[in-house]
C-alpha cells in the first residue's frame, strides 16, 4: 500500500525529528475526519471520541500507511498487511512495541502490540514483576500492598480477530493504536501514562487471511445482506472453526497457547475480547446463571465496567448500546475467561458487523435476545436501535473503538482499585480453601488409574492452567497427586475438578455446555477431601515438571498381552506398531482370561511377532503395560486388521470435523479427509474400510444431501495466486451441490459391500434419515432439554467390541441433538443406553401382570416379589437435564447391520472439542474391530 514513509526512520533520525517536533505539537487530520464522516451512515453513529484523528508529521497514521481510513468501504487487510502497519508505527515511536508471541498451525505470526508512554515502556519488566506479585498474595503481604499499588499499573489486554467473519476489530485496532500513541488529548494521555495496553490484533491469522480472501473473492460485490450467500469461508483455523473461543480448558490450539503464555507473562487486570454479532454494541455481563465458583467481586466488576461503558457511549449520543440480555456467564472455556479464571476481569463486546466492509440495510425485526426484541426498550437497553438501519464498516469501527476508549479511560482512572481487587480475589481463594470444604482434591497415583496416560494428562493440564499440584512421596499413598485448595487459583481448580450444578429452572437457555468435570471427561479417579488435616499431610512435594505416565514390558516369552481398559492411546499404539513391526499380528480376546494371577478383560490385545525392543518402545511411548507370556492364551479371539479410515466433511459445517482431524493427528491415527466429491466419484470400498462422519451441527438431512445451494454454482475453494489462503485444509472446484442422491447411493454401496460407517451425534441423520440404516428411526423426546452434561450410561451388549474396556455402568458427555430408536425386535442393535433403567416396556416385562391363557402361579409370592425396588442411580452426574425420563433407556450407541457392512451410530459426540477423552476409546474400538463387530 502507498505510504508517506517508504522506509522506517533510523534510531538517530527518529531522535533528531522528535527533538525538533515534539509529540504534542500536532494538529488534526481534517481529511481523515471528513472521510470518516462520509463513511459513517448516520451522525448518531459517530461519537466525538473517534470523530477526529491527530495528524503527526513523523508517525504514520493508518491513512498514511494504507492510503485509506480505517473502515473505508470495500477495504479489508490480511494479517501480514496489518502487522506491517504496527511495525511501521513501532519504528516511528518508542510508545509502541511489536512482539511475535506464537505461530499458527499453518505458520503465520501471532503478534502482540504494546502501547504506553516512554517511561512505562522503559520499565515493562518491572511492571510485569509487580502484577506477578499481585497475582499471588502469598508473595505480597497486606502490609506491603499499598506500596506495590502505588507503583503498579493496570494492564489491559485487547483481543481482536478471533472469529474470522467478525472482520472489524483487526482494522479498528490499527487506528486505536495510532490514537493511543499520538493523541495529546487529556483522556488519551492519561490512558497512555497510567495503563499498559496490550493488543492482539489478529488472534486467528489463518482464519483472517482465509476470510479476507473470501470477502474479495465472493462477498465484496454483493449488494443485499439477506441474499442467502454464505458470508463465511468454510474453514477458519486449520482445525477449529467457531470453537476457537471454546478452547480455554483444553489449550489445544496455537492461538490459545499464545494468549495463555502472555497472560502468565503480564497478568493483565482486564481482558476484552472484541466480537461482532448483535446490534449495535453489546457489553458483556450476561443474564446468568453465573458459574458457581466465580468470585463475587468479579461479578460486581462485570456490572461496574459494563454500565460505565454503556453510560459513556450513550452520553456521546450513540443508540443501541446495551448489556445483560445476551450470553449467560457459565461456561469457563472462552478465551476471555483465561482472565476470569485467574482472578482478573474477562469481558467482551459484540458490535454489529457485516462480515466485511460493505454497507447494507439491515432488518432487526426478527432478532430477539433473552426473549425481547432487539429493538425494544428495556431496563438493560434504554435506547434501542430502529427496526431497520443502514450500517457500514465505519459504523462498526466507531462503536467498537469508542467503547474500548471508554473502558481504557475507566482503567486509567480506577487502576489502583482494579489492581487491589485482583490481589483480593487471590487472597479470597486462599482463605476459602482453608475455611470451606473441599480443602483438596486427591487424584490416585498413575498405577491405580484405569488409563494412566489420561491421569498424567490431567495433572499436566492443571499445571498449564497455573494450578498447583503436589505429589505424595511417602507412605501407603505414595504416588497420589494432591491439589490443595489454599492457593490463589482455588476457584479454577474447583471449576475444573468439581461437579457443575446448573440450575434446573434457569429462566434463560444456557449459552453453551453446562458441565465439564475433568475427572469424568478424562476417565480419571478424582476425590474431594473435606478434612483440613490435608494441609498437614507429610511427604507432599510440589510437582514442577511434566508428569509422564509409566509404561512397562515385563515377563518372559514371545507373546505380549495388553489389558484393554479403554486406554485413549491403544489404537494409536497399534498403528505405530504396524509401521515399526509390519510382520507382527494383533488379536483381540473375546472373553476374559487369566495369566498366572493376572486377569485380563475381554478385548485385551494379544501381540505376536513383536520383539522385546519394540515392546519396550510401545510401552514407553503409549504408557501401556505389556505382559509377556510363553504362549498365547487359549481364548476366543479375532485378528485386528487395522482399517483405512476416511473422515468425511461437508462444506456447510466443518467445526466437529476439524476437532476429529485434530484428535486423530494428536494421537497419531492415520486418516484421509474426504468430502462430497469423493462420494460422487464412488468406489469408496476400494479406498476405505471405515468412513467416520463427525457431528454436523444443526444441518438437516436435506442439508447433508444437497449442502451449499447450486444457485451459487460454481463456487471453487481452491488456492490461486490472488487467493492463496484457500484450498486448505481441503479443496474443491465447486462447493455447491453436496453429495446428492448419487453420492448418497455410493455411501450406501460402501456399507453394503462391507465397509463400516461411523456417525457421530447429529451426523447420525445421514444414516438414519436417508434409509442407509433403515432400522433407525427418529425418536420424538418431548420435554427433553439436554445441554452439554455428563450423564450415566449402561452397557446393553457386554460382549460387544465397541465397549471393550468399559465397565457395565459408565458415563458419557451429551449435548442437545436428535435421538433414534429401533423396533423392539431390533433392540439388540443397542450397544449402550442412556441411564441405568430399562425402557418402560422392558421394565413391565420384568414383572408381568395377569395374562390370558397363562395359569397363575401355584405358590404364593415370596417376600422377594414384594420387596421395594431400589431407586435407580441418578442420570445426571454433572450439569443439568430436563425431562430425563424421556431419554433414560434409549439407545446411545447402535450397531446396525447393512448388507455385508455396519452402521455404528453414536447419538452423542464422543470426540467433542478434544474434551471427553474418556469416550474416545469407544470410537477406537469400532475402528480397530471394524470387521469383527458381528
Amino acid at each position: 500500500m502507498p505510504s508517506r514513509f517508504p522506509r522506517p526512520l533510523s534510531a538517530c533520525a527518529w531522535l533528531l525529528v522528535t527533538c525538533l517536533v515534539p509529540l504534542d505539537a500536532q494538529g488534526l487530520d481534517t481529511a481523515y475526519a471528513r472521510l470518516v464522516r462520509e463513511s459513517t451512515s448516520d451522525p448518531r453513529f459517530l461519537p466525538a471520541s473517534v470523530a477526529s484523528l491527530p495528524d503527526h508529521p513523523t508517525i504514520p497514521s493508518p491513512r498514511d500507511h494504507f492510503a485509506t481510513i480505517v473502515g473505508a468501504p470495500g477495504v479489508m487487510h490480511r494479517s501480514a498487511e496489518l502487522y506491517a502497519y504496527y511495525r511501521a508505527l513501532a519504528a516511528a515511536t518508542p510508545r509502541v512495541r511489536v512482539e511475535t508471541i506464537g505461530r499458527t498451525e499453518e505458520g503465520r505470526e501471532i503478534v502482540l502490540v504494546v502501547v504506553a508512554d516512554e517511561a512505562s515502556m522503559g520499565r515493562l519488566d518491572e511492571y510485569r514483576a509487580l502484577t506477578a506479585r499481585l497475582a499471588d498474595p502469598r508473595t505480597l503481604p497486606r502490609t506491603e500492598l499499598e506500596g506495590v499499588l502505588a507503583q503498579a499499573k493496570p494492564i489491559y489486554y485487547l483481543n481482536g480477530g478471533l472469529h474470522s467473519p467478525e472482520m472489524g476489530s483487526p482494522e479498528m485496532l490499527t487506528e486505536l493504536a495510532y490514537r493511543l500513541a499520538v493523541s495529546d488529548e487529556p483522556a488519551i494521555r492519561a490512558i497512555r501514562e497510567r495503563v499498559i495496553t496490550l493488543i492482539n490484533p489478529v488472534s486467528e491469522p489463518d482464519g483472517r487471511d482465509r476470510q479476507v480472501d473470501w470477502y474479495h473473492r465472493y462477498t465484496r460485490q454483493r449488494t443485499e445482506w439477506d441474499d442467502g450467500f454464505p458470508r463465511s469461508t468454510p474453514y477458519w483455523g486449520k482445525y477449529v472453526f467457531h470453537d476457537n473461543n471454546r478452547d480455554g480448558i483444553q489449550i489445544s490450539q496455537e492461538l490459545t497457547k499464545a494468549v495463555y503464555r502472555e497472560y502468565f507473562r503480564w497478568h493483565p487486570s482486564v481482558m476484552l475480547d472484541l466480537h461482532e454479532s448483535v446490534p449495535l454494541l453489546y457489553v458483556s455481563t450476561g443474564t446468568g446463571p453465573y458459574i458457581e465458583t466465580i468470585d463475587p467481586i468479579t461479578i460486581a466488576e462485570w456490572q461496574l465496567l459494563a454500565n460505565h461503558d454503556v453510560a459513556a457511549l450513550t452520553a456521546q449520543g450513540q443508540p443501541g448500546v446495551w448489556t445483560w440480555g445476551f450470553y449467560d456467564g457459565w461456561w469457563p472455556g472462552y478465551l476471555l475467561w483465561i482472565s476470569n479464571n485467574h482472578n482478573g476481569i474477562g469481558r467482551f463486546y459484540e458490535t454489529f458487523g457485516n462480515a466485511g466492509a460493505n454497507t447494507f440495510v439491515r432488518d432487526l425485526s426478527n432478532q430477539r435476545y433473552a426473549g425481547d426484541s432487539a429493538t425494544s426498550r428495556q431496563w438493560y437497553r434504554a435506547w434501542p436501535p430502529t427496526r431497520k438501519l443502514r450500517w457500514s464498516a465505519r459504523d462498526n469501527v466507531n462503536y467498537m473503538q469508542a467503547g474500548v476508549l471508554a473502558s481504557l479511560e475507566y482503567a486509567a482512572t480506577n487502576g489502583a482499585a482494579l489492581l487491589r481487587s485482583f490481589w483480593q480475589k487471590g487472597m479470597n481463594n486462599i482463605d476459602r480453601g482453608r475455611r470451606e470444604p473441599p480443602h483438596a482434591f486427591v487424584i490416585r497415583g498413575l498405577v491405580h488409574q484405569r488409563d494412566p496416560g489420561r491421569a498424567a494428562y490431567l495433572m499436566n493440564q492443571l499445571r498449564r492452567h497455573g494450578i498447583e499440584v503436589h505429589r505424595r512421596i511417602a507412605g501407603d499413598s505414595a504416588g497420589d497427586f494432591v491439589v490443595l485448595l489454599n492457593q490463589p487459583y482455588r476457584s479454577f481448580a474447583m471449576t475444573l475438578l468439581g461437579k457443575q450444578n446448573f440450575p434446573q429452572n434457569a429462566p434463560q437457555t444456557p449459552y453453551d455446555d453446562v458441565a465439564w468435570t475433568l475427572g469424568y471427561l478424562y476417565g480419571v479417579d478424582v476425590r474431594a477431601v473435606d478434612d483440613t488435616a490435608v494441609f498437614s499431610w507429610v511427604g507432599l512435594e510440589p510437582v514442577t515438571d511434566s508428569v509422564t505416565a509409566p509404561g512397562s514390558a515385563s515377563g518372559e516369552g514371545p507373546v505380549w498381552v495388553v489389558a484393554h481398559r479403554a486406554q485413549t492411546e491403544l489404537l494409536a499404539a497399534l498403528y505405530w506398531l504396524r509401521e515399526r513391526a509390519p510382520r507382527a499380528a494383533a488379536w483381540a480376546a473375546e472373553s476374559v482370561f487369566v495369566i498366572d494371577r493376572d486377569t485380563f478383560p475381554a478385548g485385551s490385545i494379544i501381540l505376536e511377532g513383536v520383539s522385546r525392543g519394540v515392546a519396550d518402545q510401545v510401552a514407553g511411548r503409549y504408557a501401556l503395560a505389556l505382559r509377556a507370556a510363553r504362549a498365547a492364551p487359549v481364548v476366543p479371539r479375532h485378528r485386528l486388521d487395522l482399517p483405512r479410515v476416511g473422515i468425511y466433511h461437508t462444506w456447510l459445517f466443518t467445526q466437529d470435523e476439524g476437532w476429529a482431524r485434530f484428535t486423530f493427528e494428536q494421537l497419531g491415527i492415520p486418516y484421509t479427509s474426504i468430502h462430497k466429491d469423493d462420494l460422487r466419484a464412488g468406489n469408496l470400498r476400494r479406498r476405505f474400510d471405515v468412513i467416520l462422519v463427525p457431528s454436523t451441527g444443526n444441518a438437516t438431512v436435506d442439508d447433508l444431501i444437497h449442502e451449499v445451494d447450486t444457485k451459487w454454482r460454481p463456487l471453487p475453494y481452491t488456492a490461486t495466486t490472488e487467493f492463496p489462503s484457500h484450498g486448505t485444509p481441503s479443496a474443491t472446484p465447486d462447493m455447491t451441490g453436496g453429495p446428492g442422491f448419487q453420492g448418497l447411493g455410493e455411501l450406501e454401496r460402501f456399507v453394503r459391500e462391507g465397509g463400516v460407517l461411523i456417525t457421530l451425534h447429529q451426523a447420525t441423520r445421514l444414516a438414519a434419515e436417508t434409509g442407509i440404516a433403515r432400522q433407525l428411526s427418529p425418536l420424538a423426546a418431548g420435554g427433553l432439554f439436554h445441554p452439554g452434561s455428563v450423564v450415566r450410561a449402561k452397557v446393553r451388549r457386554r460382549d460387544h467390541p465397541i465397549l471393550y474396556g468399559y465397565p457395565d455402568t459408565t458415563h458419557l458427555f451429551r449435548g442437545n441433538g436428535p435421538l433414534y430408536a429401533v423396533e423392539r425386535r431390533d433392540r439388540r442393535m443397542i450397544v449402550l443406553q442412556y441411564g441405568t433403567e430399562l425402557l418402560p416396556d422392558e421394565r413391565a416385562d420384568a414383572k408381568p401382570g395377569p395374562m390370558l391363557g397363562l395359569e397363575p402361579p401355584a405358590t404364593p409370592r415370596s417376600s422377594a416379589d414384594t420387596a421395594v425396588t431400589p431407586r435407580p442411580a441418578p442420570y445426571v452426574l454433572s450439569g443439568m437435564v430436563r425431562g430425563s425420563e424421556t431419554i433414560v433407556g434409549q439407545g446411545a450407541v447402535f450397531d446396525v447391520p447393512v448388507g455385508q457392512g455396519r452402521v455404528v451410530a453414536f447419538t452423542f459426540n464422543p470426540l467433542h472439542r478434544f474434551l471427553n477423552q474418556h469416550e474416545f476409546a469407544m470410537v477406537w474400538n469400532a475402528i480397530m474391530n471394524w470387521n469383527d463387530l458381528r
